[in-house]
């Protein structure tokens, strides 16, 4: 397990030992966020952001813990969070994935739209496309449509309006 701490990337691996996964009989049957901050830094936007209740922390500068029977998958938190490191995904469904994730790029994101999914570590890792999207705190989060393999490795997109799609 590689550490984040001098890779800046945070593998599933690492998601895991932090509790921000949850049991797999929650991960396959409702859209769940997934927490990815592991800083201790003053922040609590995520715990006043959840409309449930669900994101809490013991201190300022504690990490958050989720509490999977709370969550619903609104997406809040994903627009809320100043690091970008709340993330929605949805493997309800045995034919799709889904993430929904920050998006604050230029071109704005449509319906629609055909993307590059990029992974941990901004490396080209396929095409998805955007089924939903809405505006909160200037902020666009971006439902898309993902290979199921892939939904713990997507974290961001490069929208794309060229033919080649790259």
């Amino acid at each position: 397990m590689s550490d984040p701490k001098v890779t800046g990337v945070i593998t599933p691996e690492v998601l895991r030992k932090y509790g921000f996964v949850p049991p797999k009989e929650v991960l396959y049957s409702k859209p769940i966020a997934i927490v990815e901050c592991i800083e201790e830094i003053p922040c609590d936007v995520c715990t006043w952001a959840c409309p449930f209740s669900a994101l809490t922390k013991d201190s300022l500068t504690s990490l958050p813990k989720i509490d999977f029977s709370k969550c619903t998958g609104c997406g809040r938190c994903v627009a809320m969070c100043p690091g970008q490191a709340i993330f929605v995904i949805d493997l309800s469904r045995e034919d799709k994935a889904f993430i929904s994730l920050p998006y604050e790029m230029i071109p704005k994101p449509e319906k629609g739209d055909r993307v590059i999914l990029l992974d941990r570590w901004g490396h080209k890792a396929g095409f998805g496309r955007i089924v939903s999207l809405y505006e909160d705190n200037r902020t666009y989060v971006v439902k898309v449509e993902v290979p199921r393999e892939l939904v713990f490795d997507i974290r961001a997109i490069k929208v794309v309006r060229d033919e080649k799609g790259d």
